[in-house]
């Protein structure tokens, strides 16, 4: 979910037309400053400006930017914020973790605001090849030994095929989505009730985790995890298998001595985890037994069709999930009790107006509760970076200013920025839930690009864009309806998280209109 689309090649990452592309791509951006120039570029409405800031002394440079990036005084936001107020500009050259040794090149022009940021969608402009995590891959060990979709460009023949199955996956048991979301996260809030009756508060997150993973496998696969050998472990399987993807991104508050040397510099070992994950794959490879066979028709080979399926249900959507609920309850518990009675007099008339039921129409007559999602996906995407090789000589374009970029850089785009440009959103830094209602709110809509791609676009086979898109507003939708058409007001306790926002529920009152 949380998700551009992925999926992967028959053949092994590891093969020679692979390992050529990658050598090619790095030489192209260490000799990018080396060649001719051949600009493309659009109308030449602003001045050319040479894209300001350095990398500094090779490994020197990309060590201090590391550190400054995880431990500086601003953190995250700070690291860029820095760079954009001493450079004066939005577009500047940096060095992107994790840098030595687990990347070999982390040189980036970084695109920080949201006139620049849509060039990485335009894959006319821009290779998406093995960039889903940025300047690393993680070692295909940990994805049954292959590229899934997630690394896979649209140019590759793959993509197309593999982008279709899990457009099959999402909408082959749709009808099963808003009663098993119902059901299934009816029991959260009965069990979150009974803890805070006990303990005066109740972990969202833990809560939602389990929560998560069992109803995505039953409305789209008809499997409780519950009743197969997984039984209740399937989160903690993934959440340490994602770890040890992403381990050299991020932040799980060691000592700096200790999380840089073990987790930033090098990769963990990814026979450590491969039971764990050959657990999960053993459960998908028979409860997905009908989406693999779809996969067959459509030319997926079967064995590369159920390690897609397992990313594309535990990292993307699992892992969306884990992160934009728990952001989302954030967000609504801080948002007071005003916004909480606006939330619920609207889903609770229009559920009353449709029978008692939550249905499709239901939700289209809430537009509140469908602005107060996109809201939270604007001002905390759940995806915050993206990134892109240039595939040409071509011009980017922030608000001011037109930037000369190179065949073979690498384009690097810290979304948080982009959706929160005060020259697009007025007061973008605050949680405001009706900013997308009525026709100025349609026309913000563009900049919402959370699924790597404008909200107001669909995904397509030829594009990166989050195959699930459309799924994730619906179920975050979904989350929104339960909540208020139980209670009048929550209030929350939030912490950070190595992965988004820990959040306490402190109090739920029950409905009373």
């Amino acid at each position: 979910m949380a998700t551009a689309t992925y999926l992967s090649f028959s053949a092994p990452p590891s093969s020679c037309a692979g390992r050529q592309r990658r050598r090619q791509a790095t030489r192209a951006s260490a000799s990018a400053t080396d060649r001719p120039r051949e600009v493309v570029s659009p109308k030449r409405r602003l001045p050319l400006r040479k894209v300001p800031g350095d990398y500094g002394p090779p490994v020197v440079g990309a060590l201090r930017d590391r550190l400054e990036y995880f431990y500086g005084p601003g953190g995250r936001d700070g690291f860029f914020t820095a760079r954009v107020r001493a450079h004066g500009s939005t577009v500047v050259r940096l060095n992107m973790p994790p840098g030595p040794f687990v990347a070999r090149d982390p040189r980036v022009v970084a695109l920080l605001d949201a006139a620049s940021f849509p060039v990485l969608f335009d894959t006319s402009l821009v290779d998406k090849t093995d960039l889903f995590t940025g300047t690393f891959m993680p070692s295909t060990d940990l994805t049954g030994g292959y590229r899934v979709l997630s690394y896979v460009d649209p140019s590759e023949p793959n993509h197309g095929p593999l982008k279709a199955l899990l457009f099959y996956l999402l909408s082959h048991r749709r009808q099963h989505v808003i009663p098993k979301f119902r059901e299934v996260y009816g029991d959260l809030f009965g069990l979150m009730e009974n803890e805070l009756a006990r303990a005066g508060k109740a972990d969202f997150g833990q809560y939602n985790d389990a929560a998560a993973f069992s109803f995505l496998c039953q409305a789209l696969l008809g499997r409780d995890p519950a009743e197969s050998a997984l039984q209740g472990d399937g989160p903690k399987l993934i959440t340490k298998w994602v770890l040890f993807q992403l381990s050299p991104l991020l932040n799980l508050g060691l000592p700096k001595l200790v999380e840089d040397s073990l987790l930033h510099s090098f990769r963990l070992p990814p026979a450590l985890v491969r039971k764990d994950y050959d657990r999960l794959a053993d459960f998908f490879r028979d409860a997905a037994r009908g989406v693999v066979d779809e996969g067959e028709r459509l030319g997926v080979p079967r064995e590369e069709a159920v390690h897609n399926i397992v990313f594309a249900m535990c990292f993307n959507s699992f892992g969306g999930m884990k992160i934009l609920f728990p952001s989302l309850v954030k967000w609504l518990g801080r948002a007071g009790a005003r916004t909480h009675g606006r939330l619920a007099t609207e889903v609770r008339d229009a559920v009353r107006a449709h029978g008692g039921e939550v249905t499709m129409k239901a939700l289209s007559e809430m537009p509140l509760v469908k602005s107060a999602v996109y809201e939270a996906l604007r001002i905390e995407p759940p995806v915050a970076m993206q990134y892109g090789r240039a595939k040409r000589d071509m011009v980017v374009e922030s608000h001011d200013y037109g930037f000369e970029v190179r065949e073979g850089e690498m384009l690097f785009g810290y979304q948080p920025m982009a959706t929160k440009d005060p020259r697009v959103f007025a007061r973008p830094e605050e949680y405001v839930p009706d900013r997308f209602l009525g026709e100025d709110g349609a026309r913000l809509l563009r900049h919402v690009v959370w699924s790597n791609g404008p909200e107001t676009a669909s995904p397509t086979l030829q594009d990166k864009q989050c195959a699930g898109k459309d799924f994730v507003v619906l179920i975050a939708r979904l989350l929104v309806a339960e909540l208020f058409l139980r209670y009048d007001s929550f209030d929350v306790q939030v912490g950070a998280s190595a992965l988004g926002s820990s959040v306490t529920i402190t109090s739920l009152k029950k409905a009373t209109f």
